[in-house]
């Protein structure tokens, strides 16, 4: 059994969500505009599914996706010296 120390915010964001989801359900959720929503899933942005002109989310692929695009502090990379050239007079 699992308690809350186990899941992340993106699993509470999603508390008591049934395991598929509108788009605009899915904008409520993430307190955006439907529309953005709808622009999300025609750019492929997020997961969904297109049946007629209904549109749906299983809620479990998009808990995947927004935690693969969450910000994380990356690393800088190896530090790079540019010491200037010497030059000496004759």
């Amino acid at each position: 059994m699992s308690n809350d120390d186990d899941r992340d915010a993106v699993d509470r964001l999603f508390d008591q969500s049934p395991p598929t989801l509108g788009a605009t359900e899915v904008a409520e959720r993430l307190g955006v505009s439907a529309k953005s929503v709808y622009a999300w899933l025609k750019d492929g942005l997020i997961p969904g599914y297109k049946i007629g002109t209904t549109w749906f989310v299983i809620r479990d692929e998009l808990k995947d996706t927004l935690r693969k695009g969450a910000n994380k502090k990356r690393d800088t990379g190896p530090v790079l010296v540019i010491r200037p050239e010497i030059i000496q007079g004759d």
